[in-house]
């Protein structure tokens, strides 16, 4: 194989985690805003655009780990790290979220500033902020597995989940 077509190779499996991840995450957040605002599911059109989405997300973070503040505590307690990546996707995440929504009223306007005022004005502020609780809380939930991954390796992780098991010696199993 090429080098090229090794590095290829490396970089669609280091983005395949976090790109499974926010596909299945975008999903369910894109299925409970619609049962929260009209109750009748996702649409193969609202489905397409999670799948890019996620795909964006995938190559993201890999973007973002390549960032020199992101691993800001290496040697503190996984919390630490794992708060801090939380943080920082969380802000983009709220911020993504945010232009998401003045996308849909800059179309219904003349201009931004007026979508805008319309978005603040209009928007249901209590579905925006459980979409948004619910984005933290699934992505706190992948910045602990990131971190574990990270610490423990990743195919340590891989055989914890899925297995096969390591056998446990008979001394051990008997105490």
């Amino acid at each position: 194989m090429s080098k090229l077509t090794v590095t290829i190779k490396h970089e669609l499996m280091e983005m395949l985690p976090p790109t499974i991840f926010f596909f299945v995450i975008l999903h369910i957040v894109a299925i409970i805003r619609e049962l929260m605002t009209k109750g009748a599911g996702v649409s193969l059109q609202t489905s397409l655009s999670v799948t890019v989405a996620a795909l964006i997300l995938g190559k993201s973070v890999l973007l973002a780990n390549l960032l020199p503040f992101i691993n800001r505590f290496p040697e503190k307690p996984l919390i630490w790290n794992a708060g801090w990546r939380t943080l920082i996707y969380a802000l983009v995440a709220l911020f993504v979220h945010y232009l998401e929504h003045l996308y849909d009223y800059w179309k219904e306007t003349s201009g931004l500033i007026s979508a805008n005022h319309m978005l603040l004005a209009n928007l249901n502020w209590a579905h925006f902020w459980a979409i948004q609780i619910l984005l933290v809380t699934l992505i706190a939930n992948y910045c602990v597995l990131a971190e574990l991954a990270r610490v423990m390796g990743p195919n340590r992780l891989k055989v914890l989940f899925f297995g096969p098991m390591p056998t446990k010696p008979a001394a051990q199993a008997a105490g």
